[in-house]
């Protein structure tokens, strides 16, 4: 755990000696995979951590790194993590009781300043009885019709003082006699109108009398806040630390128990089996001779290059591709043994990107939202990597901007802005032909990455097939380039013979299958003619908001229309080129190679480092 380098897997031996295999638990109970023992102290160390996480929550303690610490008395520790949860519970209940308390009173004060000056007429009706009402916003109408029910139940004995709320709401008193007083209250029942009752911990029943009790009470609610705060900041200060220590050791108790259920125990022998990088072997050895002497033995049983199945998978990619481990982890991990395809996808998604969306102007909106991102994540999570990706998408769309002369559409050429490279809205057919290009670049290298994950895996005979697949496209597209006079038309004999050469040697290798799979091939790469699709539609669209701004008849409508288009447009530009671009990824070139389907690689290590590494 120290070490954090052996990911833990469970020895197989059951099938050589089953007799062994009865010591799987804490006390060699095969039920249940940590044993009776070991199931008990996971629950119970369950139960502290809850207490623990609950109370650190409650009290707001920051969940920075904490050198575990493991307690002098574990039982001790259960009761200082559920005493804590407790008074961090009360005093947090009591926080929000006060401020709820101070929300309803401010609520009554706006009612008492509009009804102040009524107190007279309530106390004109010494045997009368008040009843205090709020309508909802809007409600002014209802206050004539709540008056003639009130007069169509009991006559003149009532008394209806109406006035308006800061809130929009209407603030109703109704005076009646004592006598009519129940036909008043089955009335507004009957008409769900619910009265106004004085704050219960007043003392005081009648509303307007309790204007004294309630400003007293509004006076006394601050201190008690802070009281409360203080304690609950002193508790934190107190605890904090220590529930820290004490959370980062259970957690990594139980990542021990975890990995003991993995373990083969008798009386005198454990065996304890896993795969670790090779060269973390001689340190793992020499830590554990030097804590243990020769009473554990630490043995590699077998070295795997490539092609173990089980074996556990860790990327590792330099810091400048490891943002684009968010698009490869979208899938299912790549089996041991098989390429990372991080690397080309940090080549190959923003220049894809970068043309479909090609504008200098877009490429700059781009680049803002990648630096607000990046200023609003932090290290390590998945937002910092969607901002680094966006970065290296808007410096892709930025430059091929710059090589297309393109700023907002047509506006770039209007300033005087050429293009380095060519017109995309007039030259359909070398972008095009750009687009094809680079299918072929992509696919070709997805068959070359085959070639060379079937080879390192043994697979020889279906690393020729890819291979022969890879040059029957390579040739195919010379002999095409040759029938077109980019290349000498007298190659395109030569090169056409090789690929009816290598035709039936692709049969020979891979079956009759692989004529299916080469024509698919071919429709691969002629699917990132999308490129140059989604790349002219953006285009036009920018025209097209351009052209909006005169033909509007007002300049100032036109020029809002016109940027109102430039934003949807933007919009479609970030959402269109992304999904293509991870289609042309996932389907295209991931098919040629990608073997997903591998182990995550997560060594037993203390919980802070395997937190921060997840």
């Amino acid at each position: 755990q120290d070490l954090g380098v052996l990911h833990i897997v469970r020895p197989e031996v059951d099938a050589v000696h089953p007799q062994r295999s009865q010591g799987t638990g804490a006390r060699g109970d095969p039920s249940t995979p940590l044993g009776v023992n070991g199931a008990r102290d996971e629950r119970h160390l369950r139960r502290i951590l809850d207490d623990v996480e609950k109370a650190l929550t409650l009290l707001g303690v920051p969940g920075g790194p904490h050198r575990p610490l493991a307690p002098t008395s574990l039982p001790a520790a259960a009761r200082l993590a559920r005493r804590t949860r407790r008074q961090a519970t009360a005093l947090v209940n009591q926080r929000q009781a006060l401020e709820d308390e101070r929300v309803m009173l401010l609520r009554y004060r706006e009612f008492f300043a509009v009804f102040t000056g009524m107190l007279g007429h309530e106390l004109s009706w010494p045997d009368g009885q008040a009843f205090y009402v709020v309508l909802r916003k809007g409600a002014a109408g209802s206050v004539n019709e709540l008056r003639k029910s009130l007069e169509a139940a009991v006559g003149k004995d009532v008394e209806l003082i109406d006035r308006p709320l800061a809130s929009g709401e209407q603030a109703v008193l109704i005076l009646v006699a004592s006598a009519v007083a129940p036909k008043v209250t089955q009335l507004l029942a009957d008409s769900r109108v619910q009265e106004l009752p004085a704050p219960a911990n007043l003392g005081e029943k009648n509303l307007l009398r309790a204007l004294p009790a309630l400003e007293a009470r509004l006076a006394a609610i601050p201190p008690a806040l802070a009281a409360a705060n203080a304690a609950r900041q002193e508790l934190a200060r107190d605890q904090g630390a220590p529930l820290s220590r004490l959370r980062a050791w259970l957690h990594d108790r139980l990542l021990v128990l975890n990995a003991r259920s993995q373990v083969h125990a008798g009386r005198h022998l454990f065996v304890l089996e896993g795969w670790l990088p090779s060269e973390a072997l001689a340190p793992l050895q020499q830590q554990v001779r030097s804590a243990h002497g020769a009473e554990v033995m630490v043995e590699a049983v077998g070295t795997d290059t490539w092609q173990a199945e089980g074996a556990p998978v860790a990327m590792k990619n330099p810091p400048l591709f490891r943002p684009f481990e968010l698009i490869t982890r979208m899938l299912p991990l790549p089996r041991y043994g098989t390429i990372d395809p991080t690397p080309f996808v940090a080549v190959f998604f923003p220049v894809f990107f970068g043309l479909m969306l090609g504008d200098l102007g877009y490429g700059v909106m781009l680049a803002i939202l990648a630096v607000v991102l990046r200023v609003r994540s932090k290290e390590g999570t998945r937002l910092r990597s969607v901002a680094a990706v966006a970065g290296a998408c808007a410096v892709a769309t930025i430059l091929f901007g710059l090589l297309f002369g393109e700023l907002f559409g047509s506006l770039g050429t209007r300033l005087g802005l050429r293009p380095l490279a060519f017109d995309r809205e007039h030259a359909i057919v070398p972008f095009l032909a750009l687009s094809i290009a680079l299918g072929v670049v992509h696919i070709t290298l997805g068959l070359v990455l085959a070639v060379i994950t079937a080879w390192r895996r043994g697979h020889r005979r279906e690393a020729a097939g890819r291979g022969v697949a890879a040059l029957m496209v390579a040739l195919t597209v010379l002999a095409l380039l040759a029938a077109f006079s980019v290349l000498p038309s007298a190659l395109f004999t030569p090169f056409a013979i090789g690929v009816l050469i290598a035709f039936p040697v692709l049969i020979a290798l891979e079956g009759v299958v692989a004529v299916i799979e080469l024509l698919s091939t071919y429709g691969h790469i002629l699917s990132y003619a999308r490129i140059m699709a989604l790349g002219t539609a953006s285009l036009m669209l920018a025209v097209v908001a351009n052209e909006m701004v005169g033909a509007m008849g007002s300049v100032v409508v036109g020029v809002i229309f016109a940027l109102f288009f430039h934003l949807v447009n933007f919009g479609i530009g970030l959402f269109s080129p992304t999904i293509h671009a991870l289609r042309l990824h996932y389907v295209e070139f991931f098919g040629k190679f990608y073997g997903p389907g591998g182990t995550r690689y997560q060594p037993l290590t203390h919980w802070q480092l395997e937190r921060t590494a997840s």
